[in-house]
């Protein structure tokens, strides 16, 4: 499969661009690549479709944001939006409304069929969280998971009217969904367009009421959904699965599916960004002989070596065992920190032993310039 290209390169955008730029480079493209000024021509459909695919993305605050942040990987297993030209009409034609300069271009419909094209409606979108374990999101998952939501309804077809029977044209406004009111002023005459009151916009009018759904044209129902989660995934990042969310009343496009990853506490590993951190807690004699301990890992338990000497504050690390880079190749690291442990209750004879130890010149403090403070170590680590 063909590497998917940059949605700013796609609209020759930047990411500081405005909404009015993002706005004017879609419809630049769409005018250039439409099917109907490029007849037969594959490649002109797919630019077509690839501006309308970039546009729905970057348009969208939330949409944006997220790919900002984590790329294609962001947007939820792939697009499903929009296939054909008038499906992307239906969806984005609006900006291409009257006063435009591309209106009477668009305004006519597709493939010369005429006419003034009623904008397909949108369902609401439905939000659900989703825990993930630290191996869920190191390594992606599989997840199915129970929505309910608003579907189309089986007993009338989604037109809301009776065994789904045909529905009549408005008389008010014709089917149009808008009435057009004509008032002359001192400047010639001024047209003005709202809501049909009697349709609420839909065109048509429901004689018979649906038994099922009562005229609503949907219904509620709880679907499984399968959605794939990439590995390396984050806490609060929304993912989207286009068409899943809730149909509208009596026809039109499903709204979207978000859904928002919460991590699970891990006991023994906490996440820091692409790494993953350890606390290992040592005893004295350990620590200053050396000795080969188990430390958990995401992949299971690992054995590791502590040197003789090592000191309290010292960060080993294990390349390439933390958490997977969402939006390119390679893994975040596993830190261990040591802490050498001190006892806090002592008996009798273990007293005694580290009394005569106390003034041993071996266990004086002497610090030598390998030796660095815990900042140092940190800035090592980090920068």
């Amino acid at each position: 499969m063909a590497q998917k290209r940059d949605y700013y390169e796609i609209l020759g955008v930047t990411k500081s661009s405005s909404e009015d730029e993002i706005k004017k480079a879609y419809r630049k493209l769409a005018i250039k690549y439409h099917p109907d000024k490029n007849p037969d021509n594959p490649e002109a459909e797919d630019k077509f479709k690839e501006a309308a695919e970039a546009y729905e993305v970057l348009s969208d605050p939330n949409k944006k944001a997220r790919y900002d942040q984590y790329g294609h990987a962001g947007m939820g297993g792939g697009y499903s939006g929009p296939q054909n030209a008038e499906d992307i009409f239906s969806q984005f034609g609006d900006i291409f409304g009257e006063g435009s300069p591309f209106g009477s271009f668009f305004g006519g419909g597709f493939g010369g069929g005429g006419g003034q094209r009623q904008r397909v409606r949108k369902g609401s979108d439905l939000r659900i969280k989703l825990k993930l374990d630290l191996q869920e999101v190191a390594n992606g998952v599989e997840k199915k998971i129970k929505v309910k939501r608003h579907v189309s309804c089986n007993a009338c077809g989604g037109n809301g009217s009776k065994n789904g029977t045909s529905l009549r044209t408005c008389p008010t406004c014709n089917g149009q969904g808008q009435v057009r009111r004509v008032q002359q002023t001192m400047l010639g005459q001024m047209v003005t367009a709202s809501t049909c009151p009697t349709c609420n916009g839909e065109g048509k009018i429901i004689d018979s009421k649906c038994d099922v759904c009562m005229g609503e044209g949907r219904t509620l129902a709880e679907e499984v959904i399968s959605i794939k989660i990439p590995a390396g995934v984050a806490e609060g990042m929304q993912l989207s699965m286009s068409g899943k969310g809730n149909v509208p009343p009596r026809g039109g496009v499903a709204g979207d599916l978000l859904i928002v990853v919460e991590e699970e506490e891990n006991e023994d590993l906490k996440r820091d960004g692409n790494n993953v951190v350890h606390e290992l807690y040592v005893n004295f004699v350990d620590a200053a002989l050396g000795t080969s301990v188990e430390v958990p890992t995401i992949e299971g338990r690992a054995k590791i070596t502590l040197e003789a000497g090592t000191q309290s504050g010292k960060i080993l690390r294990m390349k390439g065992k933390g958490i997977p880079h969402l939006n390119s190749y390679g893994k975040g690291d596993q830190l261990i920190y040591v802490n050498v442990w001190t006892p806090r209750v002592l008996s009798s004879e273990e007293k005694g032993i580290l009394e005569r130890l106390r003034n041993s010149p071996n266990f004086q403090p002497r610090p030598t310039k390998n030796d660095k403070s815990f900042f140092e170590k940190m800035k090592d680590f980090f920068n």
